[in-house]
């Protein structure tokens, strides 16, 4: 397993600013976004702006970071799809099915019942972009 962090992969870009996203949450540690390849409608991913492949390259002040904003906005998430849970997942390493090499989060709203594959599969941009807004409300109360 290459543990090497390369500055080129996609959330790397999209934390330059040089790929777009659907952003739900931003401060100086991470970003919150939906998913592109989504499961289940609402899912978002969390990840920190410190640069690491896995959680245990990840610095405590930038993990601690990444907790907090999953709390955050795993409780809008919640209020937004009027769910009562929600399951966060988090890969270490592409033999663990983690599809891009910056540590990251998946926060998946309900119950896992249908899930899509994982990173197959496109999401409705014009779906995303509403439950995005949704949960935005609900981090603004």
């Amino acid at each position: 397993m290459d543990l090497n962090y390369d500055p080129n992969n996609v959330f790397a870009r999209i934390l330059r600013g040089e790929l777009p996203c659907i952003r739900v949450y931003e401060d100086d540690d991470t970003l919150a976004f939906m998913d592109i390849m989504p499961q289940m409608p609402g899912h978002l991913l969390v990840l920190p702006k410190a640069p690491a492949v896995t959680l245990y390259q990840l610095p405590d002040e930038a993990a601690l970071a990444c907790m907090r904003t999953l709390k955050k906005v795993g409780m809008a998430l919640q209020q937004a799809l009027n769910v009562e849970g929600t399951t966060v997942v988090q890969h270490n390493g592409s033999f663990a099915g983690q599809s891009v090499p910056h540590v990251h989060f998946h926060l998946l709203p309900g119950p896992l019942k249908g899930l899509k594959p994982h990173a197959q599969i496109s999401g409705d941009q014009q779906q995303m972009a509403a439950i995005a807004e949704r949960i935005r409300h609900y981090l603004n109360e």
